[in-house]
């Protein structure tokens, strides 16, 4: 797959990536703001303005106004926000790429931001909240995330604090915008079968009088850890969620692609090592995985799991014990094999592709390089290091990363202490 990249005289990156035998195609502005870049007063402002970018511009006055143009043209638009970016996409017939560019500059330069509408979409925003906390397959993610970094921006919930929502008004976006909405920290990406060099002055007409200025810096991660480390959010469930792993290593680090292939063998698909003990031979977990996260300055390896409240000590148990087995290479009889490692890295490869056979999901991966790797490397190559990774450079990895010092167990569950998971987080 090849793209082109220019940049413009405000700083602003276009990227465009040819998929020729495709008749749509996806419009993405991804911008370096995220949760991360939030205050206490703040929290969840990257959140809440994804949602205000739909609701108006001056020359499109409503949200009506926007989606009904974007049905009209039989487009699917939505946006999405983390703790180091957020995106604006359209994804349409390529017929209609120049509307969809006009309509996404029109509502990242020129949003009503109507008190009103803010007031209105508040509600919103609350019962998104609330649509988390009564999930909890999802929101362990948030609580393990807090556990490990603690009450700064890297550990407060992207969705923002009920009482913060409450209280954000139309000068706070405006101040927000101009702290990090720059020309040059955002990356406009157009993917499918477009044709580039119309579709560069077409970003080019719509996005390059953006005002460019310096933008907001984020507070470093400061990991600090001596022991293993537990954090229980109480909640009455029938089913116990867990989240328990490791720190690792921030996204450009040499050691990633090891712990992706790690993550993989252990918890990446039903024929997992994680999947295998805790749900097929001992039927404790509905679902188990294991992902490896890596952000600009920090990172982790992490086993997510659903498990029988009466069981739940078990679960865990039986998860350190595979970390303990996988990180003892002199333990032959936990050694991983060379066809485990065939599978493991099959299996990112193929779940890469067919992610890559949507233009949103191209667009998004050449978004996040540009705003956020040291630089952009195609999937071939990305592919081609995945294939380069050995049985010892995934041992070495577990030896390097799986220490008991820096363990670390989120819980949501109608637990009052953790005190009773204490003694298992042991290797």
């Amino acid at each position: 797959m090849n793209y082109n990249r220019k940049v413009l005289p405000n700083g602003l990156r276009i990227i465009t990536v040819p998929m020729p035998s495709f008749e749509s195609a996806t419009s993405l502005v991804m911008v370096g703001a995220g949760s991360r870049y939030e205050t206490n007063k703040n929290n969840g402002i990257s959140h809440f303005l994804e949602h205000m970018a739909f609701k108006g511009t001056k020359k499109r006055p409503s949200a009506i106004d926007i989606s009904g143009l974007i049905d009209g043209i039989g487009g699917e638009f939505n946006a999405f926000t983390g703790k180091e970016t957020t995106g604006y996409y359209i994804k349409s017939a390529i017929s209609h790429v120049d509307l969809c560019l006009d309509v996404l500059s029109d509502m990242l330069q020129n949003s009503k931001l109507d008190p009103k509408e803010i007031e209105k979409e508040k509600g919103v925003i609350l019962e998104e909240i609330n649509l988390y906390e009564d999930t909890p397959s999802s929101k362990i993610g948030d609580v393990y995330e807090r556990l490990l970094y603690g009450d700064t921006p890297m550990g407060w919930d992207t969705a923002g604090e009920k009482d913060v929502i409450r209280q954000i008004n139309r000068q706070d976006f405006q101040n927000y915008m101009q702290s990090l909405y720059s020309a040059d920290n955002i990356a406009v990406v157009v993917a499918g079968g477009i044709n580039e060099d119309k579709t560069v002055t077409l970003i080019e007409k719509y996005f390059g009088k953006m005002p460019k200025f310096d933008t907001l810096r984020y507070q470093k991660v400061v990991e600090k850890q001596g022991k293993p480390k537990i954090l229980i959010k109480e909640k009455k469930t029938e089913q116990v969620h867990i989240a328990l792993g490791f720190r690792t290593v921030p996204l450009n680090h040499p050691d990633r692609h090891s712990l992706a292939v790690l993550s993989a063998i252990l918890g990446g698909g039903m024929s997992s090592r994680l999947f295998h003990e805790v749900r097929e031979k001992r039927g404790l977990a509905y679902y188990v995985r294991t992902v490896s996260e890596q952000y600009q300055d920090a990172g982790n390896l992490v086993s997510t799991a659903g498990l029988d409240p009466k069981r739940a000590e078990e679960g865990i148990r039986v998860i350190v014990e595979e970390y303990g087995k996988i990180s003892k290479i002199k333990n032959q009889k936990s050694k991983i094999t060379n066809r485990e490692l065939t599978k493991a890295k099959e299996l990112i490869k193929g779940n890469f592709v067919l992610a890559l056979e949507n233009s949103r999901s191209v667009a998004g991966f050449y978004s996040q390089a540009e705003l956020l790797e040291e630089k952009i490397e195609n999937p071939e190559e990305i592919m081609a290091k995945i294939d380069k990774v050995t049985v010892s450079d995934v041992e070495n990895a577990a030896e390097k990363y799986f220490k008991e010092e820096v363990m670390n167990l989120a819980v949501i569950g109608n637990f009052s202490s953790g005190q009773n998971f204490e003694k298992l987080l042991k290797l």
